[in-house]
């Protein structure tokens, strides 16, 4: 007897339809599965078997041929072992087939009958609903993951028993579909606060510029100066996520098995990848492909401390997804392309012993100084908006005992200004100042007289690239709608000047 069952295999981060098709016929007992199998697919013959026996239903000793179509895509994982077992189930015949339509399945089978978790139910229940399926089945550690797709019935299933009594059942099972929570907003609770930070008042000006216009941001200072303190604290200053991000984000998250039991990512994320972290782990790849750091970053910060000390390599490869908010993986079975809309926070030190330009304190010779600043190149340096130094906080101003400003209030500045970079750019196809583009510049960021005289001496003095003479107006834009202007004005600009100077006093050409 035939039967069909619906499910989908995860390739990088989308979802792909694929028809789990059982057949058991007259023949020499054998189990065959085809249609372009890893190896842990084909271990699902054994997996299956075994937890039928074990929950009293034998085994028919027929010839039995499994088929996942279509064949070209490649099927891994363990998440085809639920709908096996359910064709498996159906060709039996203790499942009635018209059951299995419309209906999507996705788990792993343990040997004793229970399901499993697996990655990627978020987007294979978002394929499920393109392909006009009304029903999902997965494992019920799965299920609020799943449940956040809209008007589809997902439900959690915790052992192949439970999987009987639902597909012959239907309408019961149904009605045990998980409920999705109302959307409340992402979640804004950290242990950390900007409060406990004295001084480092240019620091902290300059994460709230970052913050507001999702700017690139390059600390240096000497070690213990508070940079990374500094860092940590600027996902309380972002706003919430919305629901269309925070999907975004769990679809990256799922894919790498990363979500936790409350299903979507509610928090903006902040990677802080080692330096020892390879070019292909940051970017995304491997054996199967998955996504990497900077994909696991988007929508929120990826934080690189002690910058020099990356691989040259690791630093090149995010040059493009800088630029272009997404990151293109090419293998010879196709291309694979996920989102890399993060802002970038570095911290690094002036030099190897990290006492530059303190001669009283720093041994370094001038050719160390330069091969070590040299690791971070030109380009990457053109790409980050703002770089300001972090200078030693001198004994008054870490004990005095200040009321410092808050994340509470500083998030609040920032989300004034995101708003009005929605109102200016609601049909364009970008969010933040930091995005725009040379021919939107001009559009959105005309310059008076006076200000064009600015950027003009700046241009000039400071021998600012074309991308660096871009990046200090788009900063000057956002330091404009921190203070609610319309206009960018000269103290926008000389402001926004002020956060290259550390750009240029530790690199300038000798």
């Amino acid at each position: 007897m035939f039967s069909s069952v619906m499910s989908a295999a995860v390739l990088g981060m989308e979802a792909y339809p694929v028809q789990v098709e059982a057949d058991i016929s007259d023949g020499m007992p054998m189990f065959c599965m085809v249609g372009d199998l890893a190896p842990e697919v084909r271990e699902a013959a054994d997996r299956v078997r075994t937890a039928l026996r074990n929950i009293k239903i034998p085994f028919p000793p027929r010839r039995v041929t499994v088929n996942l179509s279509p064949a070209h895509i490649r099927k891994i994982g363990t998440r085809f072992d639920l709908p096996i077992a359910a064709a498996l189930l159906a060709a039996m015949g203790i499942i009635p087939p018209e059951h299995t339509d419309g209906v999507l399945m996705a788990g792993e089978v343990g040997l004793n009958g229970r399901i499993r978790p697996v990655n990627g139910i978020l987007q294979t229940v978002m394929m499920a609903k393109d392909q006009g399926c009304t029903w999902c089945l997965v494992p019920k550690e799965n299920a609020r993951e799943g449940a956040a797709v809209p008007e589809m019935a997902v439900t959690g299933v915790g052992t192949l028993g439970e999987l009987l009594e639902y597909m012959i059942n239907p309408e019961n099972g149904k009605g045990k579909a998980e409920r999705a929570s109302a959307w409340e907003g992402g979640r804004k609770t950290y242990t950390v606060d900007f409060r406990e930070i004295n001084g480092q008042e240019g620091a902290k000006r300059a994460a709230q510029i970052a913050a507001a216009g999702m700017h690139n941001l390059l600390m240096i200072g000497s070690p213990g100066a508070g940079k990374t303190m500094v860092a940590r604290r600027m996902p309380t200053i972002l706003p919430g996520l919305t629901m269309q991000e925070s999907l975004e984000i769990t679809r990256v998250y799922s894919a790498c098995g990363l979500l936790e039991e409350e299903g979507l990512v509610k928090n903006r994320p902040f990677r802080a990848p080692h330096h020892t972290i390879s070019a292909n782990a940051l970017a995304g790849g491997g054996r199967y492909i998955q996504p990497g750091e900077v994909s696991l970053a988007t929508r929120g910060i990826l934080f690189l401390d002690e910058l020099p000390e990356f691989s040259r390599r690791a630093l090149e490869t995010l040059r493009q997804p800088m630029e272009e908010g997404v990151i293109q993986i090419s293998r010879t079975d196709g291309k694979y392309v996920f989102p890399a809309h993060f802002q970038l926070v570095a911290a690094m030190n002036p030099c190897k012993c990290g006492y530059y330009p303190d001669r009283s304190r720093c041994r370094c010779l001038p050719g160390e100084i330069h091969r070590y600043l040299g690791r971070v190149s030109r380009p990457m340096l053109d790409r980050m908006d703002l770089c300001t130094e972090v200078s030693r906080v001198d004994y008054q101003n870490l004990v005095w005992k200040k009321e410092n400003e808050d994340s509470r209030s500083i998030r609040m500045k920032v989300e004034g200004a995101w708003k009005m970079q929605q109102a200016r750019y609601q049909n364009c196809p970008w969010q933040f100042n930091s995005q725009l583009s040379p021919a939107a510049i001009a559009e959105f960021c005309p310059l008076g007289s006076g200000e064009s005289r600015v950027m003009e001496t700046a241009f000039e003095k400071l021998e600012l690239s074309v991308r660096a003479y871009h990046r200090v107006i788009k900063t000057a834009r956002t330091i404009a709608d921190l203070e609610g202007e319309e206009r960018i004005r000269e103290e926008h600009l000389l402001e926004a000047l002020g956060f290259r100077s550390a750009d240029q006093k530790f690199w300038s050409p000798e």
